[in-house]
């Protein structure tokens, strides 16, 4: 069992008064996974110079049970050229996470931040692999900002209720 630490002073984060936050990883797992290569017989007889990538990540969570929790990345890839679909892509990558002791105002960023942050060397991989076994050069996907993403679907969420968008 893994204990969250406060960067500030070395000390273990407490939810209620005297109760260290525990996060334990239940589990990861694939949820969902496509991959369709639908011109292949084309882009062996005449491959493509420029090829586009449009790569699409959304960021889910869901409450399992009492304490357990689901934090789900999905993750869209298609790649195509001027005049063909190269592949298509979509993957969604799951973990279980047992957290006690989380104050309910940071449950929230962590399943979104958090959590997402230590799946994706394991979605990053797989992607890698698939892309390379569907007979393309593997696609080696840059790190995710994720604290990032969490803050701009906090905006749209504010500019939806009718809340001016803050930086911060």
């Amino acid at each position: 069992m893994a204990e969250s630490q406060d960067a500030g002073n070395g000390k273990p984060a407490t939810g209620a008064p005297g109760q260290a936050v525990q996060v334990r990883v239940l589990g990861q797992y694939i949820k969902d996974l496509s991959f369709e290569n639908p011109n292949v017989d084309k882009l062996l007889s005449n491959p493509p110079e420029k090829p586009n990538l449009r790569v699409e990540v959304n960021v889910n969570a869901a409450k399992f049970g009492d304490k357990a929790y689901e934090s789900n990345i999905h993750f869209k890839a298609e790649a195509t050229s001027n005049d063909a679909v190269i592949y298509d892509m979509e993957l969604s990558y799951a973990g279980l996470f047992q957290i006690e002791g989380m104050p309910e105002e940071s449950l929230e960023p962590f399943l979104l931040v958090n959590c997402p942050a230590l799946l994706f060397p394991f979605l990053r991989r797989l992607v890698s692999d698939i892309t390379r076994e569907g007979g393309f050069p593997p696609l080696l996907l840059d790190p995710i900002d994720f604290a990032s993403l969490f803050i701009a679907r906090k905006q749209k969420e504010r500019e939806k209720a009718g809340q001016p968008a803050t930086t911060s």
